[in-house]
């Protein structure tokens, strides 16, 4: 709800009501009681898009727990602001609801208990959650206008930023999904590491198991963060396609805080023993510092230069983590390296300023003018990091963003003959 709010006026009611039947559906698919056989899950599945798009009494009760079960209950008023949607928005939303019920009802009857089969149904599971969320998305968004049209067409790209957030979560909900039954880890990984053969043997860990289950443990979680680390530059490639300042706030704000979880999931016990979350400090930082790609790019080379930082010798997948890395880095290198710069650059420059003002009020007559040249010299330091950071913001290596009004106050205006 939070990263709704960024969006601009004329697009936030198509994303919240897209939000709200994929969430309703998503309800529907996560229920593991209310249904008496798999069969009739996947009929209410399959049957999702045309009774709550076109059934305006449309309501499922008994389904779900809380905000949820409430939501599918009082369905019709959701249905009531759908039907008020553009049409284009509506033919999207209907699409992409469609699409995701039947990826859905394709994993209704496999057991999910020991996590998906491979790396490729690990993928296609990601693909129907999320990955048709972030093309629905870009649809929604060039249909508003605020995007260029050919935007709807980044397809690979929109999903690689939908997986590159449902990897995320699968990650760090291991135990949860694990205690639940219904778990995604693939097996073709994990079992690499298991001694047991079953996904449980890590969650040893909080039995006080010996040192041998924390290293493989650590070994398998790290092979996954890295999996999802490989996404990172085509999340990096689709937000500097956006031009919309609201959207790309919307767009950017769970990517950094994705980064920041990967990286406080790398080589972390705390994985197999609850549930592991970044600071609130840490979110409200990054929340605030996501207003421009270079800052985008400032945040992921940080997380990416941190979990470099952590590759173990001995772990079997460092090559492959350092290479992840290491292709964050060349992607972002360039703005942080520029960022830090003259941010560096303001801060030596006010302490020196600091420090020259507080020694004249102790210093003799005869060290004045020492302490006016260091006061010079702080006070260039501080107008050169200033320079630095405004030639940065408008830097031609980040394209510059337009707020929502502005793009749309352009269109509005006649084109010239």
């Amino acid at each position: 709800a939070a990263v709704i709010r960024q969006l601009p006026a004329t697009m936030m009611v198509d994303i919240l009501v897209f939000y709200l039947i994929l969430r309703a559906l998503d309800t529907i698919e996560d229920d593991t009681t209310a249904f008496a056989s798999h069969s009739i899950k996947v009929e209410h599945l399959v049957a999702y898009h045309k009774q709550s798009l076109t059934d305006p009494t449309y309501r499922l009760d008994g389904v779900g727990e809380g905000d949820e079960k409430r939501l599918l209950e009082q369905f019709p008023k959701c249905h009531a602001v759908y039907a008020k949607l553009q049409p284009a928005s509506r033919r999207i939303i209907a699409d992409i609801c469609q699409r995701m019920a039947t990826g859905m009802a394709e994993f209704v009857d496999k057991d999910m208990g020991q996590g998906t089969v491979d790396i490729p149904q690990y993928n296609r599971y990601c693909h129907f959650v999320a990955g048709l969320v972030g093309e629905g998305l870009s649809r929604l968004f060039s249909a508003s206008g605020l995007e260029k049209p050919s935007f709807a067409s980044e397809l690979h790209l929109s999903d690689q930023m939908g997986l590159f957030l449902q990897k995320t979560n699968i990650i760090r909900d291991y135990l949860e999904d694990y205690v639940d039954g219904r778990a995604f880890w693939p097996q073709t990984v994990w079992k690499k590491y298991s001694k047991s053969g079953d996904l449980g043997y890590f969650s040893q860990l909080q039995e006080g198991g010996d040192g041998s289950i924390r290293e493989v443990a650590i070994h398998c979680l790290n092979e996954l963060v890295t999996d999802a680390l490989e996404l990172a530059p085509d999340c990096l490639a689709y937000m500097s396609k956006l031009q919309c300042y609201e959207i790309f706030r919307f767009c950017a704000i769970p990517q950094v805080m994705a980064i920041a979880t990967l990286d406080k999931l790398y080589g972390n016990a705390d994985v197999f023993t609850g549930v592991v979350k970044i600071r609130k400090g840490l979110s409200c930082k990054l929340i605030l510092r996501t207003n421009s790609l270079q800052q985008v790019h400032q945040i992921f080379y940080d997380h990416a230069t941190s979990i470099l930082k952590k590759v173990e010798q001995d772990d079997p997948n460092r090559e492959r983590t350092v290479k992840a890395c290491q292709a964050v880095l060349e992607l972002t290198a360039a703005n942080a390296t520029s960022s830090t710069m003259s941010s560096w650059a303001v801060v030596w420059g006010l302490l020196i300023l600091m420090g020259a003002v507080h020694a004249i009020a102790y210093t003799s007559p005869d060290a004045i003018e020492q302490t006016a040249q260091h006061m010079l010299q702080g006070g260039l330091l501080l107008m050169t990091g200033i320079i630095l950071l405004l030639k940065n913001t408008s830097s031609s290596s980040t394209p510059a963003l337009t707020p929502a009004n502005v793009l749309i106050e352009q269109k509005q205006q006649p084109k010239k003959l």
